[in-house]
């Protein structure tokens, strides 16, 4: 069974542990959450997350190719292929702390991240979290 906790709207979210699956508005793939350490922190025996885990290829994985062309690979290979869309690997950039984690949870001094959580690329893509671990 899975922690839930509740916000104002009366919507259900759970924790986030590692192993949680992430998706991109950009890219083609899911990928999973990852921490290099634990924060001494466990649902289910797997180390629960905080906002402050949000660094690309520490924590989230590549999406599989993306399709922004605010991506400068992209727009590139796309301008030598005469303005057809060519996506390239999806590398996400991300320079921010998780959005809406629960303020009142904190996981090694950092609020919890919960599964409502979102973060962004500088690639015009939404990262969200779409499984939250526990399972």
């Amino acid at each position: 069974m899975s922690v839930k906790v509740f916000d104002g709207s009366g919507e259900g979210q759970s924790y986030v542990v590692t192993g949680a699956v992430l998706s991109c508005s950009q890219g083609s793939a899911q990928s999973k959450l990852q921490t290099p350490f634990s924060h001494g922190v466990y649902s289910k025996g797997k180390a629960q997350m905080n906002i402050m885990d949000y660094k690309p290829n520490v924590n989230i994985m590549p999406f599989g190719v993306c399709s922004s062309m605010a991506n400068p690979a992209v727009a590139a290979a796309t301008a030598a292929n005469n303005g057809k869309l060519t996506k390239m690997p999806c590398t996400p950039i991300v320079t921010m702390p998780w959005l809406n984690g629960k303020q009142n949870v904190l996981i090694a001094k950092h609020p919890a991240l919960l599964s409502k959580c979102t973060n962004h690329c500088i690639y015009k893509g939404t990262i969200s979290i779409e499984e939250d671990g526990q399972e």
